[in-house]
């Protein structure tokens, strides 16, 4: 006999999880549905390990190359990384456990096993020892996700060929090694490695690094890369990869490299199949991810999707933003509708980037005049006292109204600057407001103010 719920929701990730607490809020009886792990890979093996070990490789880079500026010296620096390792994986598990905590606390009914639809209501899920559990639904909200996608020609093997789900569960380095890719994953991944003395070499086969970004922000990524030793190839599609012998060889057009570990960070491929979504009639576009509308709904009714399955923004603080508005409406309570333009986006490398809305050239293409306004880290007092002052903060404004139009950062922990300008842009505030609230001084956010100041044409301090 089936249990019946109004809410069922397929994926425990962030958006899946959030969707669930917010439709238990909102009075629903709500099960969820995970295959493998409670918070998904953000939770598992990606957001949250990953910025642990960023944590440790930040501590590493200043002892291996910026001790002597800060006076201190060392004999004998020893850098053990399986520690890095092991601290990841505790703040990753204690964070799923509160998932957990999180679940039960909202009477929300967790089902672990594989799920499947057998009618537009209806799911089976099946645990690892085979047992079927049906279960009915008014509404049934896919979440799945997504996965690391391979590339024609290459075997992962997990040890010698990696994507990240082997590279951040490895508790030991290779002393060499070729990462595939510029994006978000390719530069943080390489800025760990780097900082515990691996010799890296990133591949790309656009022509800039973090290739969705603002041309300046990568150009000056690119050069901050450089300067900590990391070798930068891009404009450039490699021809093979193969394991030979105890190496990987990675074949270029103009050469071959030979390291000890390559990691496959090019794009991601819609956890869509297998679930049974085309028996009951729901639309999926070609590369396999779900169609929805602004209120997250597919095709079929009492059928919704959100996060990285429906490909529109494969980020997890989008995913659990849909999950909230797809919990909203299905609750019948007042929501929003998201602009996936103006959705927030960050790079945990070293230096940090962050940015929303459109780039400079962007705003030219789509015929808005516009001004811009930049401020430097190395003009800003508590940049300087941290020691870390590259990059800068860029905001772009449309000339005629004022209205902000996107903002590019690059520097230390514009990853936390970020929603003061996010929050301004939806309440359509102007670069003049922004300048007009005072900031606390010395602090990084007083770039804000100061690239607002040269937005409005009065700059202050450069």
């Amino acid at each position: 006999m089936a249990e019946n719920f109004d809410v069922v929701v397929i994926g425990a990730g962030p958006a899946g999880y959030v969707a669930a607490i917010r439709a238990a809020q909102l009075k629903q009886k709500v099960a969820i549905i995970d295959k493998q792990w409670m918070g998904g890979v953000c939770l598992n093996v990606g957001c949250i390990p990953s910025k642990s070990l960023l944590k440790n490789a930040e501590v590493a880079h200043t002892l291996r190359h910026r001790a002597k500026d800060f006076g201190f010296s060392f004999d004998n620096l020893k850098l053990d990384y399986n520690v890095a390792f092991k601290r990841s994986r505790s703040n990753s598990d204690r964070l799923v456990k509160g998932i957990g905590f999180l679940m039960k606390k909202n009477n929300i009914a967790v089902f672990m096993g594989a799920a499947q639809f057998k009618a537009k209501d209806t799911l089976t899920v099946t645990d690892k020892d085979g047992k079927v559990t049906e279960l009915k639904a008014k509404n049934i909200i896919v979440a799945t996700g997504a996965s690391a996608a391979t590339l024609p020609g290459i075997t992962i093997d997990g040890k010698k060929i990696v994507t990240y789900t082997e590279a951040i569960m490895q508790n030991t380095l290779p002393q060499s090694a070729v990462i595939v890719g510029a994006g978000a994953i390719g530069v943080e991944f390489a800025t760990i490695w780097n900082s515990y003395g691996v010799d890296v070499t990133i591949v790309e086969l656009l022509p800039r690094v973090l290739p969705r970004e603002d041309e300046e922000i990568s150009k000056e990524l690119a050069k901050e890369l450089t300067k900590a030793g990391i070798t930068i190839k891009t404009g450039i599609k490699f021809e093979s990869i193969a394991v030979s012998g105890d190496k990987v060889k990675v074949k270029l057009p103009d050469e071959t490299l030979e390291v000890d570990q390559a990691l496959i960070a090019t794009s991601f491929t819609p956890n869509s199949k297998g679930l049974g979504l085309e028996a009951v009639g729901v639309q999926i576009s070609e590369r396999g991810f779900i169609e929805i509308n602004e209120k997250m709904q597919t095709n079929v009714p009492g059928i919704w999707a959100i996060g990285d399955v429906t490909g529109k923004l494969m980020l997890a603080h989008v995913g659990s933003a849909m999950g909230i508005v797809a919990a909203e409406h299905i609750g019948g309570h007042e929501t929003t509708t998201l602009n996936y333009d103006m959705m927030p986006r960050a790079t945990y490398c070293h230096p940090q980037v962050a940015s929303f809305g459109l780039t400079e050239a962007q705003a030219k293409e789509k015929g808005y005049t516009i001004k811009v306004g930049r401020f430097p880290f190395q003009a800003n007092g508590k940049a300087l006292g941290l020691g870390d002052y590259a990059g800068f903060v860029k905001i772009i404004t449309d000339e005629k109204y004022g209205e902000i139009l996107g903002a590019h950062m690059i520097g230390p922990e514009v990853t936390e600057l970020l929603p003061e300008l996010t929050l301004a842009q939806m309440m359509e505030l102007t670069p003049h407001e922004i300048a007009r609230n005072v900031h606390a001084h010395p602090t990084l956010s007083e770039t804000l103010m100061e690239a607002a100041h040269g937005a409005s044409g009065t700059p202050i301090h450069i």
